[in-house]
């Protein structure tokens, strides 16, 4: 038993620089200084234009892989009004949305919310939610934190040749840590 315990010790020992030098390494894509992203830009990927829910436009302003998955942040611009999100959970992030222009209604739990220029709203994970534009064009940031697959849900879901069934919907959901729990909020 003693040689046992020795064993997991010394192995214990032996390997712990290297979780330390894999821990560091995790910092080393991070950008080195500030950047800029002008209005109308993104910082990857272009416009990111979206089919299926709505086909708004997202411009990636501050990446995951800026921030070590820490958060990233996205400028939607909308047009698509009537359109929005089915309801939906995403299982690891919470969801920041600050409106710049337009309005728009949302529904975080069983609450509901008509939210315009200049207001935020926080949805935590967990919640099912969804939103819907309201007026004819509108703008606002999103914010995912921590960043998880939303860049690279957005991105696949832009680059498909043709809408995407509901079937086809479920599973990029899924596969981004989200679920599909209802259908999209209509505006009363």
């Amino acid at each position: 038993m003693k040689r046992k315990k020795f064993l997991v010790s010394a192995l214990t020992i032996a390997t712990a620089p290297l979780i330390v030098k894999a821990t560091a390494n995790k910092h080393c894509n991070r950008p080195e200084k500030g950047f800029k992203i002008n209005a109308g830009e993104s910082r990857l990927h272009g416009h990111i234009q979206l089919k299926g829910v709505n086909s708004n436009v997202l411009d990636l302003k501050v990446s995951g892989s800026d921030t070590d998955g820490g958060f990233a942040l996205f400028e939607q611009i909308s047009v698509s009004p009537g359109r929005g999100t089915p309801l939906h959970v995403h299982h690891l992030q919470d969801e920041v949305f600050y409106v710049l222009e337009g309005s728009y209604y949302f529904q975080s739990g069983d609450e509901k919310f008509f939210v315009g220029a200049g207001d935020s709203i926080f949805l935590p994970m967990k919640v099912p939610h969804a939103w819907t534009q309201v007026s004819e064009k509108g703008k606002m940031t999103v914010l995912f934190q921590p960043a998880g697959k939303m860049e690279a849900f957005f991105v696949k879901l832009s680059s498909m040749e043709k809408e995407p069934t509901p079937a086809e919907m479920a599973k990029l959901f899924a596969e981004s840590d989200m679920q599909i729990v209802g259908p999209p909020l209509l505006v009363h």
